[in-house]
């Protein structure tokens, strides 16, 4: 089954995010079962695909609002006003319906499409509907547009994220009626999504090709560690919550190193808190912290960080929904959600520096289920008796 996979942005090699570990991750089970997968999307400035062979490139985009010009916020504002899209699809229109056409043109007989979250499938939601589909549902993305505008302090941002929760879930519904079979990567969005029964499954991801070496006895440099993708809105909803409620209940001698951008406006920054920047490794960044705290407090979809937490198999206290996607809890992992409780448990688990785990066992079980529910959605769509699809 030869399938083309609609993804906003390609691989190419050194994902910088969550939803780049995701899309590899799926990519790569998509062929460990069988498939042939083209991908199709932009690629980051500078960048170039991972897999050119198999890649359709419609060129370079940089979607990020943190550090846009107020000019360009202007612009994807307005294209996303002036066609009813939402801004995270208008940033998408970056080039014409017939170029779109013209790439899936010049990948050949394919089968279907894997549309990978709503941003590309919605920007050209017309063109990816000649062929069965399965959806990708990264998160519920209007319940997380919900919950921007309920934590917005600004009216006017107020207002624009509840016009994308109001479009995403018109568009996330018309997404997934279409669907053959939906994919997502929380068992609790199945529900939110209303896909729950035969015709979907949640994908447990890995965040690596191979289980990584066991460290257990790596060198400790500070007490906490925290990295992430911080100018995501429910991602830093979860850092405000952890340096404003959870920090300053914590020894002034607990030392914290935070990895990452950091947006404007976040507020002063405890004594004991070090904002070091981007990292050349994030993985020996998190090796070095004697404590892994996993600090979501919005959000759907899955926590890559969490899953790559316990791949390594470090100590961590999470927070509730730090935990959505995972199934199996490792004895290292504490969970809290009361800034008090989420304090007291850094200190405790900072002081057993011999309480790492070897993550082998739960990346290998990630990885078998993750290949199944892949190789389930498959069936489905290669079963079924529609026009252009092979089983």
């Amino acid at each position: 089954m030869h399938l083309v996979f609609v993804t906003s942005l390609v691989p190419d090699g050194a994902p910088a995010t969550g939803y780049e570990i995701a899309n590899a991750a799926i990519i790569d089970a998509l062929r460990r079962v069988g498939a042939r997968v083209t991908v199709l999307g932009y690629t980051w400035p500078g960048k170039a695909p991972s897999d050119p062979q198999n890649t359709v490139s419609l060129g370079s985009v940089d979607v990020r609002t943190e550090g846009a010009s107020a000019a360009q916020k202007a612009k994807w504002l307005a294209g996303a006003l002036m066609s009813g899209l939402t801004v995270s699809s208008a940033k998408m229109r970056a080039v014409s319906e017939t170029r779109i056409r013209e790439a899936l043109a010049s990948i050949g007989p394919f089968d279907a499409y894997v549309l990978n979250a709503v941003q590309l499938a919605g920007a050209y939601e017309t063109l990816f509907a000649d062929r069965p589909s399965i959806f990708v549902a990264h998160n519920v993305e209007h319940r997380s547009a919900q919950e921007n505008a309920d934590a917005a302090t600004d009216a006017i941002q107020r207002t624009l994220f509840r016009r994308e929760a109001r479009l995403l879930e018109s568009m996330e519904r018309r997404l997934c009626r279409r669907a053959r079979f939906v994919f997502t990567l929380a068992e609790e969005d199945r529900d939110a999504l209303g896909v729950r029964g035969e015709y979907s499954a949640s994908l447990p991801l890995v965040t690596r090709p191979s289980a990584p070496v066991f460290e257990p006895n790596r060198a400790i440099e500070c007490d906490a560690g925290l990295i992430g993708t911080w100018s995501w809105q429910p991602n830093r909803i979860g850092l405000e919550w952890f340096l404003h409620e959870v920090a300053p209940r914590l020894r002034p001698d607990f030392r914290i190193r935070i990895a990452g951008h950091i947006p404007a406006g976040l507020g002063p920054v405890p004594d004991n808190v070090e904002l070091v920047g981007r990292v050349p490794d994030a993985t020996a960044f998190v090796r070095q912290a004697a404590v892994i705290p996993l600090v979501a407090r919005a959000g759907t979809g899955v926590q890559l960080k969490t899953i790559e937490t316990f791949e390594l198999g470090l100590p961590s206290v999470a927070t509730s929904r730090s935990l959505r996607g995972i199934s199996h809890l490792p004895a290292n992992c504490t969970v809290a959600d009361d800034p008090a409780a989420f304090a007291a448990a850094l200190e405790s688990a900072a002081a057993e520096l011999r309480s790492d785990l070897d993550g082998a066992e739960f990346f290998a079980r990630q990885r078998r289920d993750l290949d199944a529910a892949v190789a389930k959605g498959l069936a489905v769509l290669g079963g079924t008796s529609v026009r252009g699809v092979a089983a």
